[in-house]
């Protein structure tokens, strides 16, 4: 089984959220199984299933189909949200299950990677594994969409695929090949501020003082949400920390009020986590993909 998670900047205007899923969702190769969008980082994650990989690469066409709709709806220039970008498209990882999909999963990035590039005129950094571990979401994120063109001018930087000049509403686009990530944010109980996440979250991420096992960690406050101080976080490895884990290591600091999970995750990843703290769109990976391959049982194909 093998996912695309594409995030895009957009998590506030409902009828471009839904432009975008019926982009991504049309091919009928593919399940759209899950949309998650939030006003205060303004951005959507969607999570897309591949059904039949017999003919073609269709994540990378669904992508792309994606990216193009992307390009008509959003102008990057424009973007106003508190979660760091470079694009409209901002992050397209293609994601694997288990060590024997990764080579399908590369070999599909890296069609997708050429097709955004050459098709649709979009920088496309590589990250993870297909940058050989040298490269991250954040070191490329650093400063956004101007001082990135800034970075390429410089020679700091280089696309590995398109053009060395950001698109003018597109901006560029990070692909990856990966294992699944959990994608979760804790807020905070009053009177945690901005500077109060920001702290946590320097201290717990991976190299901080109490640095955990694959964790990256920023923090926020959310404006939508009378300012709720926020720390956001990416475990890249929930074998080697769970949600449980972090919790606990942000509670010593500060009362977490509640959770809200980003996207699918493994059912494995909350195991053990508190009833006594509420998590806000909590669907699991698992029930996902029964829902999206209980249609084909009667012959259809369907989207969940």
């Amino acid at each position: 089984m093998l996912l695309a998670i594409p995030n895009f900047s957009e998590g506030r205007d409902r009828g471009r959220i839904e432009a975008l899923g019926e982009a991504l969702g049309a091919d009928l190769r593919v399940s759209l199984l899950d949309v998650h969008s939030d006003p205060d980082h303004n951005r959507s994650v969607y999570t897309l299933m591949q059904r039949d990989g017999k003919d073609g690469a269709p994540l990378a066409d669904a992508l792309t189909d994606g990216a193009r709709r992307a390009i008509d709806l959003l102008d990057i220039t424009s973007y106003r949200g508190a979660h760091p970008h470079i694009g409209t498209l901002d992050v397209a990882p293609i994601v694997y299950m288990d060590e024997g999909e990764r080579g399908a999963a590369c070999a599909q990035a890296l069609v997708l990677a050429d097709r955004l590039g050459s098709e649709l005129q979009l920088p496309v950094f590589l990250y993870g594994e297909l940058s050989g571990g040298r490269v991250t979401r954040a070191q490329v994120r650093r400063g956004g969409p101007a001082v990135l063109q800034a970075r390429i001018d410089a020679g700091e930087l280089e696309p590995d695929f398109g053009p060395r000049e950001l698109h003018p509403r597109a901006g560029a686009v990070l692909v990856a090949a990966r294992p699944p990530l959990v994608a979760f944010n804790v807020e905070l109980a009053p009177p945690a501020s901005l500077e109060t996440a920001r702290l946590i979250a320097a201290l717990i991420r991976e190299g901080g003082d109490e640095g955990l096992p694959a964790v990256r960690a920023i923090g926020l406050t959310l404006p939508h949400r009378e300012g709720v101080a926020q720390v956001s976080l990416n475990l890249e490895d929930y074998r080697r920390t769970d949600a449980t884990a972090v919790l606990a290591a942000i509670a010593r600091h500060a009362r977490p009020l509640r959770a809200e999970v980003v996207g699918l995750p493994p059912r494995a990843a909350f195991e053990g986590f508190p009833e006594d703290v509420p998590v806000r769109h909590r669907r699991h990976l698992e029930d996902a993909v029964a829902a999206a391959d209980a249609p084909a049982a009667d012959g259809g194909l369907g989207t969940v």
